[in-house]
C-alpha cells in the first residue's frame, strides 16, 4: 500500500519494511538500519491487521526491540514507520467504484497519546469530532487525497482513508487505507456518512448497488482465451 502510494506521489511517512526472518537472523542489522533511515520516535505496527492491534510508539533504540517482537507475534511483516510531530488523526470515508465520492473528514481526539486499542475500545476518554475543525482547504485536499489514494490500490465498495496532520506545520500525510473498514452503526465510517447526508439504511443501499455493479463489470470478462 505504501509502496503504491508514494509511486502515485500520495504524502506518506517514510517507513522501513521488517521481515520477521530478517529480524530474527539479525537484530542488529535491522536495527542499525531502522535508526539510520528513520531516526526515533517512531511506530511499529503489523502490516496486515486492524484495531491498532500490536502497535507501538518507540521513542529510542532501547525500546525497539520489544515492539518488533510484539508486531511480529501478529504478522510475518512489520512495518516501522516515522512518527508525525503533533499528529492530529483524521479520518475519512470513500464510497464508490470507478467514480468515488469522500464524505466529511472526521477527527480521532484518543484519550492516550495515540489511538491504541486500550483508547479505541476500554478507555472512555476518546472522543469523535465529525466534522473535524479544519480549515476549508485542507478539507478538500483531504477529501481529494482520499479518492486518490483509493483509486491508487484499485478500491471498490468502501474504504475509510486515516490520515495524520502535523499540527505546527500543516503537512498531511495518507498515513492508511482501510478497505473493509468497522461497519456498525457507531463505527467512524458510518459516522462520516451520516454527517455527509447519508443514513445507514441509505448508506447499506449504496453499498449493494455498488456490489451489482461491480459484479455485472466482473461478467463482461474473458475467463477463456478460447
Amino acid at each position: 500500500m505504501k509502496t503504491v502510494f508514494r509511486a502515485q506521489g500520495l504524502p506518506t511517512p517514510d517507513w522501513v519494511t521488517v521481515r520477521r526472518r530478517d529480524w530474527q537472523a539479525d537484530r542488529s542489522e535491522v536495527t542499525a538500519r531502522i535508526g539510520k533511515t528513520l531516526g526515533y520516535p517512531v511506530f511499529v505496527k503489523p502490516a496486515n491487521l486492524g484495531s491498532s492491534v500490536g502497535i507501538s510508539k518507540v521513542k529510542k533504540e532501547k525500546e525497539l526491540a520489544t515492539a518488533v517482537n510484539l508486531a511480529a507475534e501478529f504478522d510475518l511483516t512489520v512495518i516501522v514507520e516515522a512518527a508525525v510531530p503533533m499528529a492530529r488523526e483524521i479520518e475519512c470515508g470513500v464510497l464508490g467504484n470507478a467514480r468515488a465520492d469522500a464524505s466529511v473528514p472526521g477527527e480521532i481526539v484518543p484519550a492516550g497519546e495515540f489511538y491504541d486499542y486500550q483508547a479505541k475500545y476500554i478507555d472512555s476518554g476518546s472522543r469523535l469530532e465529525i466534522p473535524a475543525e479544519l480549515p476549508a482547504d485542507v478539507t478538500t485536499a483531504i477529501r481529494r487525497l482520499s479518492v486518490a489514494a483509493f483509486d491508487a490500490i484499485g478500491g471498490s465498495g468502501l474504504a475509510r482513508v486515516d490520515f495524520l496532520l502535523n499540527r505546527a506545520t500543516g503537512e498531511l500525510f495518507v498515513n492508511e487505507i482501510n478497505t473493509l473498514p468497522g461497519f456498525t452503526t457507531i463505527s467512524m465510517y458510518s459516522k462520516l456518512w451520516a454527517a455527509s447526508g447519508v443514513d445507514y439504511p441509505t448508506l447499506v443501499d449504496r453499498l449493494v448497488a455498488l456490489a451489482l455493479e461491480r459484479h455485472e463489470e466482473k461478467r463482461s470478462l474473458r475467463t477463456s482465451v478460447f
